[in-house]
């Protein structure tokens, strides 16, 4: 007997109810990163997902559904873009939503039910390896500078968790995802595939004990004594000359507390120092009262080139070190607008730059010239480049003991973006073996030692002070450090191996 008319939107099953729980479950995972921070619910927020993929009726509806799931995560993941980018933020959330098109298809294969195929527990063990792989090729590809960078990845979650900290040592922050991933399709399996829970149980049973082994197996960093780094959050204050005063006296208090080096936030000053010789002559000041090198952060039109820069300057008793580090990842139509004759019309719906920021073009280690803490090897990065391991990757194996990250997120300051960006100083200490100092001009300032542990207070949103942190320097190379990405090239590989016999196999079948 048919159904009565108007019944089948209303259906679970219906196209158009599906329609609507793809984006709300792709959103469901950015509930695992600050500020919620729910990371536990990281290890079952994909599964409404991969349970949505699974029962797609066809391919081609796995494809949409995936498509709009990665819209929905994108979206939650960077709604507090909104303000700034308004319509233009769902038009870049629907094209990296695409990516996880072919990843809906690959999950339908892979845990839809067959009855009476037998090969359920095969398909269980080759979820396991596959959609986690599918998932890290996304995150790879999204996270290209120029299409956003690696906001959000899923392994990011985990921020505040040792043992998964001591995992990233291992495999960086790619290797969390990895994990996460599987033990969401196992339980995924569980629930979809009655024929396949004993293979499933048996998978996740080896990814405990393969993860549990792992973190056994990981050494750690040796000590290697400590140093005094101070923090001045200057907070929102309004105009360059005002800010650079607030941080001036703010400085002003860390004199006589022994302080190695003091770090101010990005866009801390505001000209360029070779102009304004007024500035520069009161850092040195303020480095001679405090008895410290000062990393300061300008913002402005260089007087030896074309154009802004954002840069890390070093500034000593006599003035400027002639260390100097240019910004080279700059954020997608904040600091820049990609192919501005084509998209330059943001410009006119939100807060994109008006100006393209120019790029640096190389990664710079400093050393700290002023007593007690003289030869002080330190590796700069500003804001959005914490959120690239290769970067701070780079940094270590040049010879930097210390990570250092100017930020500012003065835009976002009710958002969820200070605290996940601050989150993310934890996972590049964890993964290199090096502490690193987030220091931002309105906060979250934070800093975390070699294993990733938060060292002292958050400097929160609300908070206008000089802080000194004592932070334990390490010895060491960690074996991400060592070996590299090697979690995305394992799975590179198992999808291209994928591919290569589902090619095979639709060559051989009849016509």
């Amino acid at each position: 007997m048919g159904r009565p008319a108007g019944r089948e939107d209303r259906s679970p099953g219906s196209p158009w109810w599906r329609a609507v729980a793809a984006p709300a479950a792709g959103a469901l995972p950015a509930l695992c990163f600050p500020a919620p921070a729910l990371w536990w619910s990281a290890y079952v927020a994909l599964v409404p997902w991969l349970a949505l993929l699974a029962t797609a009726a066809t391919r081609r509806r796995a494809a949409l559904e995936g498509w709009l799931g990665g819209t929905g995560f994108m979206l939650a993941v960077h709604h507090w873009l909104l303000p700034s980018l308004h319509v233009f933020l769902l038009v870049l959330a629907a094209l990296l939503g695409a990516l996880w098109a072919p990843w809906g298809m690959l999950v339908r294969d892979l845990l839809r039910r067959r009855p009476g195929t037998g090969a359920g527990g095969r398909r269980c063990l080759a979820a396991l390896v596959l959609v986690p792989s599918g998932w890290l090729l996304i995150e790879l590809v999204r996270s290209w500078e120029y299409l956003g960078g690696p906001w959000g990845v899923f392994g990011a979650s985990q921020w505040q968790v040792a043992p998964a900290l001591r995992l990233a040592s291992l495999g960086g922050v790619w290797l969390l995802t990895l994990l996460l991933v599987a033990v969401n399709t196992g339980l995924a399996v569980l629930l979809l595939v009655p024929t396949a829970r004993r293979a499933a149980l048996g998978g996740l049973l080896a990814v405990a004990l393969l993860t549990g082994a792992a973190w056994a197996w990981t050494p750690g960093p040796e000590p290697a004594g400590t140093a005094r780094i101070a923090v001045v959050q200057a907070g929102v204050v309004v105009g360059p000359d005002a800010r650079f005063a607030r941080g001036e006296r703010l400085t002003r208090t860390l004199a006589g507390r022994g302080v190695d080096l003091v770090v101010w936030g990005e866009s801390s000053v505001g000209a360029d120092l070779t102009r304004r010789p007024d500035l520069r002559a009161r850092l040195a000041a303020l480095s001679r009262e405090v008895d410290a090198d000062l990393l300061v952060n300008v913002d402005a039109r260089r007087a030896d080139r074309p154009g802004i820069y954002k840069s890390s300057v070093l500034i000593g008793p006599d003035g400027p070190t002639g260390d100097r580090y240019d910004k080279m990842r700059l954020v997608p139509f904040g600091e820049y607008v990609p192919a501005r004759s084509i998209l330059g019309w943001a410009t006119s719906v939100g807060k994109a730059a008006t100006e393209d920021r120019h790029r640096g073009t190389r990664q710079v280690v400093m050393a700290t010239d002023a007593a007690p803490a003289a030869g002080l090897r330190f590796g700069p990065l500003v804001c959005f480049e914490t959120a690239f391991p290769d970067m701070s990757r780079r940094l270590v194996r040049q010879g930097a003991g210390l990570l250092v990250a100017q930020s500012a997120t003065s835009s976002f300051q009710e958002s969820w973006a200070p605290e996940q960006h601050a989150s993310l100083a934890a996972l590049r200490a964890a993964e290199t073996w090096r502490p690193m100092v987030h220091a931002t001009l309105t906060g979250v300032s934070a800093v975390h030692g070699p294993h990733g542990e938060q060292l002292g207070d958050r400097l929160t949103t609300d908070r206008t002070t000089a802080t000194v942190y004592d932070v334990p320097l390490a010895h060491g190379t960690s074996p991400y450090v060592r070996l590299g990405d090697w979690p995305l090239y394992a799975a590179l590989l198992a999808v291209a191996a994928y591919c290569l016999r589902a090619g095979v196999r639709a060559l051989r079948r009849p016509g």
